[in-house]
């Protein structure tokens, strides 16, 4: 659910259920203001099968934390919004770990070079050794963390929510640079997810831009607008750059914004390439020469990664606060606000699958493995789910 938060002087503001209905989309209930389209039957052609389930803590909290987990090699990690972080067999389900944090959860976990990083609510990052889930370091940022921290191989890149970037050294959690940028008046409930290579970090910001980071110091090498307020009121004038930045290995940049465009950029000056008038809050997903992106009506829109063209739409799902795409065995993967996991074919846009994993929902993005899929309900149902045709 998407919740707004009011940066500087007041850092919560709590508002009636008129006018989080009218800001944020939301009732009251968390369900969305509008009416969700109702799913259709079709011509199914593959199937989710059931693997393992299991119950991860209270789940992601009445606010829903975007605790999303993570996958390395053949373990599967996930948190609680009170702190609980369990490390789980991927093939079968069976627990290798569990801790209780004195601290309660709020980012999604980043698993990566024996180590699992996560963001907390009082503006700690931690890292906890894989093996056992025992904590190698803890530090200090300036605020609560809600985007999954970001490794390179020195550096752990942390995005909090007053839209402070902050390099830690990955070994010791100690401080090496902080970036800080202007907040607008209202701002979207999250950040960005800063994208973190060896020599720069891409940070996209509530302000709509998106800055480049030397690694070595946290000055800018460039920075550009990507979404240019709009509008009389605070909420149309909403810019935020709330997904992940995705860079491709031939120096590709593609960026989606709220209330804006989706834009491709040359990465190392920030010259754009094309844009699409696409509003989108979620982090887009390439594979081969498409580029997959959820607009914030929850219609399925794919591009042309090379010319921006639209290659097909689908919004057979419209409405339904689908969760950012992932991959699986040809298909794309969504969870939606009722607890839905969907499956839509790459190439055509056609839905090929579905099933229901939880009435409470599904607000994080799945995690893939070949055609085994994760998904993390609201109530905390961790469940893994096969891909057959």
């Amino acid at each position: 659910m998407m919740t707004l938060r009011l940066s500087k002087q007041i850092m919560r503001v709590t508002f009636g259920a008129a006018a989080i209905a009218l800001l944020a989309g939301c009732a009251s209930k968390g369900e969305p203001a509008y009416t969700p389209k109702e799913l259709q039957s079709f011509n199914e052609t593959a199937t989710l099968d059931t693997q393992w389930r299991q119950n991860v803590g209270n789940g992601l909290g009445r606010a829903r934390y975007p605790i999303a987990p993570a996958r390395a090699g053949n373990t599967v990690f996930a948190a609680d919004a009170e702190g609980l972080v369990m490390a789980l067999n991927a093939d079968n389900g069976d627990r290798k770990w569990q801790v209780e944090l004195d601290t309660p959860v709020s980012s999604a976990l980043t698993a990566i070079a024996g180590e699992v990083y996560l963001g907390t609510r009082n503006g700690e990052v931690i890292a906890l050794d894989q093996r056992d889930g025992s904590v190698s370091w803890r530090a200090r940022v300036s605020s609560e963390v809600l985007a999954a921290p970001q490794a390179n191989q020195q550096l752990l890149i942390v995005q909090s929510v007053d839209g402070q970037v902050t390099a830690l050294d990955r070994a010791s959690g100690q401080e090496r640079w902080v970036y800080t940028s202007s907040q607008p008046a209202l701002t979207l409930r999250g950040t960005g997810t800063p994208t973190v290579i060896d020599p720069v970090t891409f940070a996209g910001l509530a302000n709509g831009r998106l800055v480049t980071l030397d690694n070595r110091s946290g000055q800018p090498l460039w920075d550009l607008q990507i979404a240019t307020p709009s509008g009389r009121s605070e909420v149309e004038r909403l810019v935020d750059l709330s997904g992940q930045p995705l860079i491709t290995p031939d120096g590709r940049l593609f960026v989606t914004s709220y209330n804006s465009r989706v834009v491709a950029l040359e990465a190392t000056q920030g010259s754009v390439i094309w844009e699409s008038s696409l509003s989108s809050r979620k982090t887009p997903l390439m594979v081969g020469d498409y580029l997959f992106v959820v607009t914030d009506d929850s219609q399925v829109v794919a591009l042309d990664a090379g010319t921006g063209q639209e290659i097909w739409r689908n919004d057979d799902l419209e409405d339904r606060w689908l969760t950012a795409p992932a991959f699986a065995d040809g298909n794309l993967v969504f969870g939606d606000f009722e607890g839905y996991v969907h499956l839509i074919d790459a190439r055509s846009g056609d839905l090929t699958g579905r099933t229901r994993v939880h009435k409470s929902g599904i607000s994080v993005a799945p995690v893939t493995e070949g055609n085994t899929i994760h998904v993390q309900a609201n109530n905390g149902r961790l469940e893994t789910l096969e891909v057959t045709p």
